[in-house]
């Protein structure tokens, strides 16, 4: 085989799910109510792990840790909020930057959920950020903004050659960026009255500026016809690319086109992962069609687990997404952050390997890294692993220990087949979940201990707490937590 650092660089494909769960790909869930023939297809064309993460139970901090190689929790926990600043600092490394130099073109297409400079944008004269309406609302106003003028410090300002996408779907302003200006300026304000009722959850959309006939069950497929038409831009190009193509599907609000109503036997949400796996399917053959598939390393993932509304569905239809681990997004539990991992690289990874190896989302920048013949500086990607040994058959892993997060006050650590939850539960959804479900999956009552043990590889749904048993195993995994959690230099250089 040829040597990486002879060979042509590959291009790199991210597709990025938001809110879904390990258990609605097919490939992986042999009783889920989810038709994912394209999905199901990649993970026979390349390897599907079977414990990949994310860093986080939600969005934002997973999609730092993606793009930085860093744990979130270095950082910090939450979410940017609407209009909300970035979490990048301006002399941080990013996956993006990291290709750029070495000779990638980059673009980003979809979800940012980064943060902008919004407040660069602000009249001298606008007064508070929020007013209150006659109704007694509090909303952001698109008058106080001046909206001809660039936004600082989003994708195209951390590596991003192009941007194109609208931030978040249901935050705003409801409006296309293009790289980093608004493609029309807002005219009137959010209104969930002047769309199509949804027959599933709830909007969760912000108050906040947005144009006269923005449509939120056109972005998904806005946002695949921009993909599709970006990888058929590069058939001709030299250069290799990074596309960071980051769905704002499966998420609420929960939007299926009409011609995907009904096309699964999970009810409306199901119909939008029928739809987001239609989208990656649409990729996929724009990479046959340029000729270029056998090129290009692509890489399905997910932010975190799907949402609490995955409860009631499966009472109602009978699919639980996070099939066959407990928990959901926020949570703790593997549901939270045990995410779809697939892996294709032609003529490199083995057609339809499954590996169990322990694998993070984080570990992507080093592996990429390795790929690209980029160097990291100490310091840099300090949480990444390089998995390329993997992903080539030359060892089964390399990760040894993965810490996941939340909550700030809750920390887990995963090592080898064994799992400590050092909280007292795992759990941030409990008001969500009826005790119909409990009984249906099986659950036990809270043993109030003050920490949980669970042995993934015996009882992946975690239903038997080993915490009394091992009293010796609880006290490593703290020590290796609190090891890892002080750990400040870079493991991978």
């Amino acid at each position: 085989m040829i040597g990486l650092a002879e060979a042509a660089k590959p291009n790199v494909l991210i597709l990025y799910a938001d809110d879904m769960g390990y258990g609605d790909l097919g490939a992986q869930n042999p009783k889920s109510k989810i038709s994912t023939p394209h999905l199901d297809k990649l993970a026979g064309e390349g390897m599907r792990f079977t414990d990949g993460h994310s860093s986080s139970g939600i969005c934002t901090p997973s999609r730092y840790a993606l793009l930085t190689g860093r744990y979130h929790w270095r950082d910090f926990h939450t979410i940017v909020k609407a209009l909300g600043e970035s979490v990048f600092t301006p002399e941080q490394l990013t996956l993006p930057e990291m290709l750029q130099e070495s000779g990638y073109h980059t673009s980003a297409i979809g979800k940012w959920h980064l943060g902008w400079d919004w407040e660069a944008l602000r009249k001298p004269d606008a007064g508070p950020k929020k007013v209150q309406t006659k109704s007694g609302n509090l909303v952001v106003q698109s008058s106080k903004y001046d909206w001809s003028k660039s936004i600082p410090d989003g994708p195209t300002a951390h590596g991003f050659d192009e941007y194109f996408g609208d931030n978040v779907i249901n935050f705003p302003p409801y409006v296309w960026i293009k790289d980093d200006k608004v493609t029309q300026v807002p005219d009137t304000q959010m209104s969930t009255k002047v769309w199509k009722p949804l027959n599933e959850g709830v909007w969760e959309c912000r108050d906040g500026p947005m144009i006269t006939g923005w449509d939120p069950y056109d972005v998904l497929p806005e946002m695949t016809r921009q993909a599709v038409s970006f990888i058929e831009s590069r058939k001709e190009e030299k250069e290799p690319f990074f596309l960071y193509f980051s769905f704002p599907s499966p998420h609420a609000p929960i939007v299926p086109s009409e011609e995907f109503e009904g096309s699964s036997g999970a009810g409306p949400y199901g119909d939008f992962v029928v739809q987001t796996d239609w989208s990656c399917g649409q990729l996929l053959d724009a990479l046959d069609r340029a000729g270029i598939a056998d090129d290009t390393i692509v890489i399905f993932t997910a932010d975190n687990g799907p949402e609490h509304y995955a409860y009631p569905r499966a009472l109602k239809y009978d699919h639980w997404s996070s099939e066959p681990f407990r928990g959901a997004k926020r949570d703790l539990y593997e549901g939270g952050h045990h995410v779809p991992f697939i892996v294709k690289w032609p003529g490199v990874i083995e057609a339809g390997t499954v590996s169990d190896a322990l694998i993070s989302q984080i570990d992507l920048m080093a592996t990429l890294g390795a790929v690209a013949g980029s160097s990291i500086p100490t310091g840099e990607a300090a949480d990444s692993f390089n998995m390329l040994p993997v992903w080539k058959g030359e060892k089964e892993s390399v990760r040894p220990a993965l810490v996941h997060n939340t909550n700030p006050k809750a920390y887990a650590i995963r090592q080898g087949d064994w799992v400590l939850i050092d909280a007292k539960s795992g759990d941030h959804n409990v008001k969500n979940r009826s005790k119909a479900f409990e009984k249906k999956r099986g659950y036990t009552p809270d043993d109030k201990l003050p920490v949980e043990l669970y042995n993934l590889k015996e009882d992946p749904a975690q239903h038997k707490n080993l915490a009394k048993e091992h009293p010796e195993k609880v006290q490593a995994l703290k020590a290796q937590l609190k090891e890892i959690q002080n750990q400040s230099a870079s493991h991978n250089q």
